[in-house]
């Protein structure tokens, strides 16, 4: 069993400690998936010097994970298996499994993504946590006997279209979340040489378009947009797109406009192989720097696999570019009483990041001072200012800081 370990049964209101009889665990999320799974191995053997675990999983029977006293996950074990080799293997999902595993008919006019977020959560009586406030309202949105996550996620879809910004579904400690992506960088760095082990990088343009086209039910064409410059170079790849009948043009020309900026980016994956770090999970970001492929910026962590066996932990992460952190929210407010602006090179004055923008305890403290640039301003925050260092070497600031902390 690998230190610092722990992993607790719940049967009924009784905790059992099974970690002596942990033989490997993979815990493991994806972008697109509702829930987080945890895999774990135990030994089953009557003659060993340990009880046996008596997982049943017809029972309900629940599991928390845990990492140096931190808790990492709390599930439902939803199945097992054991063998004539003496193991037996059991597979638990969050409270997420509960969005993907409840269909309904929903309808819902002039509301947020935050606002669908919580009406489904409540309607299927699950626990809530943090809620990211989404400030577009949705004209309409029908979804007819799919999931909660479905409907979910259609409407974070036209939320990002609107506004740009991406947020994600989370669960922690049994309550699930909606988070923003770029409020919840990692400050943890990835770096060849260091602690990644392999990678692997990927450009595709197999899905790129060069221009959108907004035709109505009808069939009228509303509104029409190209990058010239990109059609010169690779012709014209065109996609077609239908907006709400309830948007005005102001409202059609933003999601257009956005349609074609995600859509003419040519795809960049990296999968890396590197020393497990427990908040590198799916729908955060990382640093990583990667000389040899001039590669040294945050990316967003789209899928990954950590697994703990013996006294390691080594975790496969899938990433992709995180493109919308020096993105101002359309129609969101640009700068605080200062004036200062995304985009704008400050001096960071040394001192603590946060994770998010809302942080209680700071991610690292005694960083520093040094160039950094203004990444995003979430003027109403504990922490309003998002800070990238321009230079590594200087300063190690990553993530939210206070109003005074830089010049």
């Amino acid at each position: 069993m690998m230190d610092g370990i722990s992993l607790i049964l719940l049967k009924g209101d009784q905790g059992h400690d099974v970690s002596q009889l942990v033989e490997q665990i993979r815990w493991k999320g994806r972008k697109g998936s509702s829930a987080r799974t945890l895999t774990v191995q135990l030994v089953d053997d009557d003659s060993s010097q340990h009880a046996r675990a008596a997982v049943d999983v017809e029972q309900g029977q629940h599991c928390i994970f845990s990492l140096n006293g931190t808790e990492l996950f709390r599930g439902m074990i939803m199945s097992q298996t054991q063998n004539n080799k003496k193991k037996l293997t059991f597979t638990a999902y969050d409270n997420g499994i509960y969005l993907a595993n409840n269909r309904d008919t929903f309808t819902y006019e002039n509301k947020t993504a935050s606002d669908v977020f919580k009406n489904c959560c409540k309607r299927f009586g699950i626990p809530m946590g943090e809620v990211a406030n989404c400030t577009y309202k949705i004209p309409e949105l029908t979804k007819s006997k799919t999931t909660a996550f479905d409907a979910i996620l259609d409407a974070l879809s036209l939320d990002f279209d609107a506004t740009g910004i991406r947020h994600y579904i989370s669960s922690d400690k049994g309550k699930v979340s909606l988070l923003t992506r770029r409020e919840n960088i990692v400050q943890w760095v990835i770096e060849a040489g260091q602690n990644l082990s392999s990678y692997s990088y990927t450009r595709s343009m197999e899905e790129i378009k060069t221009r959108v086209k907004m035709v109505s039910k009808e069939g009228t064409v509303v509104a029409e947009r190209s990058m010239a410059g990109l059609e010169q170079k690779i012709g014209i790849f065109q996609e077609v797109e239908q907006p709400d009948e309830s948007l005005t043009d102001a409202q059609v020309n933003d999601l257009i406009a956005s349609i074609l900026e995600e859509k003419s980016t040519p795809k960049r994956t990296l999968t890396v192989e590197t020393m497990g770090i427990p908040e590198g999970i799916s729908g955060v970001g990382v640093y990583l720097i990667i000389p040899a492929l001039g590669l040294s910026r945050t990316y967003y962590v789209d899928e990954d696999t950590h697994t703990f066996k013996g006294n390691l932990h080594t975790m496969s992460l899938k990433l992709n570019d995180a493109s919308d952190l020096s993105k101002e929210e359309k129609g969101g407010e640009a700068a605080s009483s200062n004036q200062h602006k995304v985009g704008d090179i400050v001096n960071f004055k040394g001192g603590s990041h946060y994770v998010s923008s809302t942080a209680s305890k700071p991610a690292s403290t005694g960083l520093k001072p040094g160039p950094a640039k203004i990444a995003h301003i979430a003027p109403k925050a504990k922490h309003p200012y998002s800070l990238i260092t321009e230079d590594w070497k200087k300063t190690h600031v990553w993530g939210w800081v206070d109003e005074g902390t830089f010049d």
